[in-house]
């Protein structure tokens, strides 16, 4: 598979803009302490450019990384989450903002909000790039999202195929 075959849903310039109409959004909140998390791997290079567009505002949160499974072998969730990788800081009393590229089943996020919450946190909002609708197997609404996604399957800015594709400065669709 070679690039020519991705069509862009999402362009390198749109999402920029876009990151930074978050973060203000994001900073509308006040929050205190501000912890942001990013939900890997999907997220990184999202959460990297809505760090930067932070400070640029004049923000300084600080960050951590949570790594999160809900697959076993196959690329079907089993529904069950897992922290394989979980962050250091302590969260009590603080604003936490977790940051994940997609949105879909919620069975991620939900865990996650929950854990955070159970260990002290003040609050625990969730911002995420790609928002699937019509995915959702559980009550989950986001607080901040970057784009509607159809149900297509995505890579670029972060997100893969088989480990390819994590590189590209927007976000495509393959087509055959």
């Amino acid at each position: 598979m070679n690039r020519s075959n991705i069509r862009v849903l999402f362009s390198a310039e749109t999402i920029a803009e876009r990151n930074k109409t978050l973060v203000d959004e994001i900073a509308a909140t006040k929050p205190d302490r501000l912890l942001v998390i990013a939900v890997l791997k999907g997220s990184f290079v999202f959460a990297a450019d809505l760090i930067r567009a932070m400070d640029a505002a004049g923000m300084a949160p600080e960050v951590e990384f949570m790594s999160l499974s809900s697959y076993l072998e196959g690329t079907v969730s089993s529904g069950t989450v897992r922290v394989v990788h979980d962050i250091e800081s302590p969260v009590t009393g603080r604003d936490v903002l977790l940051v994940d590229d997609i949105l879909e089943s919620g069975r991620t996020l939900t865990y996650a909000k929950d854990l955070l919450m159970a260990r002290g946190a003040k609050s625990v909002r969730t911002c995420v790039l790609l928002e699937k609708p019509g995915k959702r197997a559980v009550h989950l609404i986001p607080d901040h999202v970057g784009f509607e996604c159809p149900d297509l399957f995505v890579v670029g800015y972060g997100m893969d195929v088989a480990h390819s594709w994590r590189q590209l400065p927007f976000v495509g669709v393959i087509e055959s």
